[in-house]
């Protein structure tokens, strides 16, 4: 059990087995908000190995050396898709902000490379949005970057928008009735109050997203990142949650009944007064998770 504080210090870590040294000064700069940096910030006791020092992670260490590639150089590296996607997956965990708008910046000027899957463009979407009641329902926007914009109670039932950055988006009561979004990145965006009955959000990234009294029922919701989003009041009865990352999520007062949570991550997540009766939780991480007042009746445990 040691303190680490010297700037300069050598810093070993084990990274799901992979062994990876480097200075305290990198790891706690560039992202001064990241999981990493609170680890190392002097303020916390850190486990390490007694005979050689090192800090382990349990975390695969196969893209580690980008991620400290980047808190010393700040350059997010060109990797194949399937690579990059796992590599946002490492930097959401790590909490490393900057490296998550970095390759869904590098993601999204890619896509707009590429030949367009979308029946409307950007502009076409933001002139629908000058006026009220816009419906896109039924619309290919497959790929569209639709970030930062204002998409409040615009009506997206059952459009294809796989793959769409929706990112710092105000998407506030707006409707995704039977959508089809795989794949799609809700970073950041405001979702609250939207409709998301029977869609299909599978492998979506919603972290830190704001789902407050958002209405999931019955939706695909496989592989979906939810890490830091506040999933308050939140509606997912039926859901699949299945292999979900809901790491740290805010899920109080949250309705669960007959939600699907296999192999789902819910370490640190706020249950409190989650309703969870008759939810098989066998398979699924509750480690630091408060379930203060949660109605737990008939749970499998």
């Amino acid at each position: 059990m040691k303190k680490v504080s010297d700037p300069s210090s050598l810093v070993r870590l084990n990274i799901g087995g992979k062994k990876f040294r480097t200075t305290l000064d990198t790891l706690t700069q560039r992202e001064p908000d990241s999981m990493l940096a609170a680890m190392f910030s002097g303020r916390h006791t850190i486990c390490q190995d007694p005979g050689e020092g090192s800090v382990f992670v349990d975390r695969d260490g196969k893209h580690f050396r980008h991620i400290l590639n980047w808190l010393r150089d700040g350059i997010v590296p060109t990797l194949s898709d399937s690579e990059i996607q796992e590599l946002l997956r490492e930097a959401e965990y790590y909490q490393l902000l900057g490296l998550i708008d970095g390759i869904i910046e590098l993601t999204s000027k890619k896509k707009e490379d590429e030949e367009p899957q979308s029946e409307l463009k950007r502009v076409d979407v933001i002139k629908c949005i000058q006026f009220e009641k816009v419906r896109l329902r039924g619309v290919n926007l497959s790929g569209l970057d639709l970030s930062k914009l204002d998409l409040s109670y615009v009506d997206f039932s059952y459009a294809s928008l796989k793959n769409v950055f929706f990112s710092r988006a105000n998407l506030q009561c707006a409707k995704f009735r039977d959508a089809d979004a795989e794949g799609s990145i809700f970073h950041n965006a405001t979702l609250r109050e939207c409709e998301f009955t029977g869609a299909n959000l599978r492998g979506a990234l919603l972290a830190a997203a704001n789902l407050q009294s958002a209405n999931l029922q019955d939706a695909c919701l496989v592989d979906c990142s939810f890490c830091g989003a506040d999933l308050r009041s939140a509606h997912l009865q039926g859901a699949d949650l299945s292999s979900a990352n809901l790491e740290g999520a805010n899920l109080e007062g949250a309705n669960l009944k007959g939600a699907k949570l296999s192999n789902a991550n819910l370490r640190g997540a706020n249950l409190q007064r989650a309703y969870l009766r008759y939810v098989n939780l066998q398979n699924t991480h509750l480690e630091g998770a408060r379930l203060d007042g949660a109605n737990l009746l008939g749970a499998i445990r």
